[in-house]
């Protein structure tokens, strides 16, 4: 049994933006969120584009939801469909984010995403009242101000904040568990992906152990756990008591760490150069994600979709490699062997690629076998920060400006959409 009073006592607020996108798309053309019919996609002239968003009722009447595409949707005047305003989006956001700092300091305020933010009301009491009474008050500042609903999980630490939100709090507006509610409502759920942080690869996994519901889990061998996943196996454990001691503003799952980017196409690529010209573009992206973030990676993973047009299927494949690394072009070899070696000639509608088992990039290897290696992954840092200042387009390799290349125009966009 778990000693829940030497687990943190604190009150954490998980605050969700309802359906976000889609939300402040139907506030701008006049409509009501929860009440409407409207449909965010990533460009209303192609009947393939994807569905970015979706308001509540379209989701729940007619199955639509993020990653739909457009031809799926019922041709009903009821329905408005609409492009993304990322720009607008982001400063939504910003603005909802000042709201919260009239009740906590910033650094009381974790934005988790867009959408999603964490925040720590402890001493706030005297102030405003309980947590419950303050996520109140900031639901109804959000909807006078901006017409927009919101729904509040309130917990002891920020993974109960977040299984509250995602399991209760969404149905009713705001919900509130205490480390005493865990056998009733967090245990008998199943099934396991349900739980936050637990994906579909995984839940097969703990299934075939026997792992159907969290109790099971929270209540399996933790030897065997650890045995089996490393330190996630002890995360997975402590997670299904509830038990999170990680400090605001840092990973709640830690060991999943990765830097990854998935780019659906505009057009299929059949053509080997031009696939590889993407492949490139994708590389630099991911490099400069994990140098921005001061870390390099050991296994990258490297997939791409094939076309409907060849009925799909495609392929995702990682290698190890020996030293970690962020250098654009020794991420581009690697993706250029698994590409070599599972690529079947059919034309390309996506390509992902993630950089993982990462560590801080503190240290160097030398190679004798390459002497100019220290000046590649410098070099890396110095474009970063010409595109820090300058824009993301003021430095480009040359692929970029071939027909196949996508970063001159993903340049223009903002989250990887239309402004």
């Amino acid at each position: 049994m778990v000693d829940y009073s030497k687990m943190p006592q604190q009150q954490i607020l998980c605050i969700d933006m309802k359906s976000f996108y889609a939300s402040c798309s139907a506030v701008m053309e006049g409509l009501d969120p929860l009440d409407c019919y409207l449909v965010v996609v990533g460009d209303k002239e192609r009947e393939g584009s994807i569905v970015l968003a979706a308001s509540p009722r379209m989701k729940k009447e007619y199955g639509i939801k993020t990653g739909t595409r457009k031809f799926d949707i019922p041709d009903d005047p009821r329905i408005t469909v609409v492009e993304p305003r990322m720009a607008t989006y982001v400063r939504i956001s910003m603005e909802i984010i000042r709201v919260f700092n009239r009740y906590v300091p910033k650094e009381a305020i974790h934005a988790y995403s867009v959408d999603e933010s964490f925040l720590k009301v402890d001493g706030a009491a005297k102030l405003w009242g309980d947590a419950v009474t303050i996520a109140e008050k900031i639901r109804e500042d959000i909807r006078r101000e901006f017409q927009l609903p919101c729904a509040v999980g309130i917990g002891p630490n920020m993974l109960m904040a977040k299984l509250c939100l995602d399991l209760e709090a969404k149905k009713h507006g705001v919900a509130e568990w205490k480390y005493e509610d865990i056998p009733a409502k967090l245990w008998p759920l199943s099934p396991l992906r349900d739980m936050w942080g637990i994906g579909r690869r995984l839940e097969k996994t703990l299934n075939g152990m026997g792992i159907f519901t969290v109790g099971q889990l929270a209540h399996y061998d933790l030897q065997k756990l650890e045995k089996k996943f490393g330190i996630m196996g002890n995360q997975l454990y402590h997670h299904a008591w509830g038990i999170d001691l990680s400090e605001m503003g840092a990973p709640i799952m830690e060991g999943q760490v990765s830097f990854g980017k998935g780019q659906v196409l505009m057009r299929d690529y059949k053509e080997e150069e031009e696939i590889k010209h993407v492949i490139l573009e994708i590389c630099e992206e991911v490099a400069k994600r994990a140098r921005t973030h001061r870390k390099a990676g050991r296994t990258i993973s490297f997939g791409v979709s094939y076309s409907q047009d060849e009925f799909g299927g495609g392929f995702y494949r990682s290698r190890t490699i020996e030293h970690p690394t962020n250098v654009t072009m020794e991420i581009y070899r690697v993706c250029l062997e698994l590409f070599h070696e599972h690529y079947e000639g059919k034309t390309v509608r996506k390509i992902t690629l993630a950089l993982s088992k990462l560590s801080d990039d503190v240290s160097f290897q030398f190679d004798l076998f390459d002497l100019n290696g220290w000046k590649k992954h410098e070099l890396g840092y110095t474009v970063d920060k010409i595109r820090n200042r300058f824009g993301s387009d003021a430095l480009l390799r040359a692929v970029s400006y071939t027909a196949a290349g996508t970063a001159r125009q993903r340049a223009k966009l903002v989250g990887g959409h239309k402004k």
